[in-house]
């Protein structure tokens, strides 16, 4: 695998250093992202995010991320969301005042509660995988990997639904990947062997996504 550098976006609102050793652990080069203008910088980024919804939006928007990420995006830098990051892609969540990012059409919702039913979903659970993506490469079927949420993403479309978990009697979106842009509900970084498997793989297609880029900027050039 050639070189591969990764981009953690920081907005004061993530656990930076388990996310940054897990993915130095499976051969990225890793670096925290203060600057909003450095985004470009980097062959991937990733997005993460821990507490509320609201102050997360208000933290990307006062350190003036949101432009910048969506940007990236449209301009098909892969970026992985990990829990509030994930959630923070979307268009709003229930009860918060402060608009998503509006990149993937859909709903953050709570868990309701019911007997029996912890919230929030704290702890390990079962993945199932619906689509076959780059993410699930290697993984063996239904991986216990590692939740904490209360919330979880709703898409408008299915499609861009890739797993589900089964919490009490819901079931709901545990990752989504389309193009460039992937995400998951559980912790890739405390997942264990299955989620180092998870992030060795979004640095495998962050690679080869960079491999072909510049192959397909070498055939611009000549021609």
């Amino acid at each position: 695998m050639n070189s591969v550098s990764i981009g953690v976006i920081y907005y004061d609102m993530g656990n930076l250093h388990s996310a940054c050793k897990a993915l130095e652990r499976v051969g990225a080069q890793v670096s925290v992202v203060a600057r909003p203008s450095d985004i470009h910088c980097y062959d991937g980024l990733v997005l993460l995010g821990v507490g509320a919804f609201d102050l997360a939006l208000r933290k990307i928007r006062e350190y003036g991320f949101e432009e910048p990420i969506k940007a990236a995006i449209a301009n098909r830098q892969p970026l992985l969301g990990i829990c509030l990051g994930l959630q923070i892609l979307f268009d709003h969540k229930d009860d918060c005042k402060e608009p998503g990012l509006g990149i993937v059409p859909g709903t953050v919702q709570r868990f309701i509660s019911q007997p029996g039913l912890t919230i929030p979903h704290l702890g390990w659970n079962q993945l199932q995988l619906t689509r076959d993506i780059i993410l699930w490469r290697n993984i063996s079927p239904n991986p216990w990997v590692y939740f904490a949420h209360s919330y979880y993403v709703v898409p408008t479309d299915p499609s861009w639904i890739a797993g589900t978990v089964t919490h009490g009697s819901h079931v709901v979106t545990a990752a989504i990947s389309q193009g460039t842009l992937m995400g998951t509900q559980f912790h890739p970084e405390k997942s264990s062997q299955a989620g180092l498997q998870v992030l060795a793989n979004f640095v495998q297609f962050v690679s080869n996504h960079k491999l072909n880029k510049a192959e397909f900027d070498v055939k611009l050039t000549i021609g």
